[in-house]
């Protein structure tokens, strides 16, 4: 497998066509190599079906995955990724980065978008993941030594989130609560997604398991078009150059 590329760590199917899906797109259209790793959900279930249909409209191969049960349960024959040892969740990742080699690996932000535990728990599986996939000593049976060049947060401003949230939830928040966001400085890139949204839309709209129940995909399906493809058409993230392991200049 050839070196470079981009891997994403995400929670649950559907995950990877909302928050990064545009620049999945982007990146596939240009040459780059992609991947996604999806920490919940097993091979024969609707939901990993529905994954792969949409990383075929992104371009980034076959599902990867964990094999864990979500948050709320479902696909309960395994253990919830919230409750499995975190040593157990990193060496599995770590497997993935070393299989993969990617020069970036994108992931939430500490908040995990909006507080779902299973996407807190993927950003600090990742974060331990990317470190630990440099250093040989670590999970030797995971695969050769892979140094991550990049390590990017997918966020949301908070600016952004104020603005919008009347507008797609029907009211302002309400006082007091604990609202998604990262504070606006701390965002380092924007992504202009907008010649992607469509397929960006696409993706997600793969995920009908997920419209019938009235999750994401329905809520995005009842807006107007050009309101729906505004908000899709822009991805913020947090960038992070890595430190190179020992043994590098």
């Amino acid at each position: 497998m050839p070196d470079g590329g981009v891997l994403c760590v995400h929670a649950h199917p559907d995950d990877e066509a909302l928050w990064t899906g545009g620049m999945l797109a982007r990146s596939a259209e240009a040459g780059v190599r992609t991947g996604v790793v999806t920490c919940t959900w097993t091979e024969g279930t609707r939901r990993v079906e529905e994954l792969r249909r949409s990383l075929t409209i992104l371009g980034a191969g076959d599902p990867r995955l964990l094999g864990y049960a979500d948050a709320g349960g479902a696909d309960s024959g395994n253990e919830a990724f919230v409750a499995a040892p975190l040593d157990e969740v990193v060496g599995r990742l770590v497997g993935h980065i070393r299989d993969f080699r990617p020069d970036v690996v994108v992931t939430y932000d500490a908040y995990g978008g909006y507080g779902h535990p299973d996407h807190v728990r993927a950003h600090r599986a990742s974060l331990a993941a990317v470190e630990a996939a440099a250093y040989e000593q670590l999970y030797p049976d995971a695969g050769a030594p892979w140094p991550v060049r990049t390590l990017s947060l997918v966020t949301i401003p908070r600016s952004v989130v104020l603005a919008e949230w009347e507008r797609v939830f029907g009211s302002p928040p309400d006082p007091g609560q604990v609202l998604p966001g990262t504070p606006d400085e701390r965002v380092t890139t924007t992504l202009d997604v907008r010649r992607w949204a469509d397929r960006k839309w696409q993706a997600f709209q793969a995920h009908e398991s997920e419209a019938e129940r009235g999750a994401g995909p329905a809520m995005f399906a009842g807006l107007p078009d050009a309101e729906r493809e505004r908000l899709l058409g822009t991805e913020w993230y947090i960038r992070r150059e890595l430190a190179a392991p020992q043994g590098e200049d």
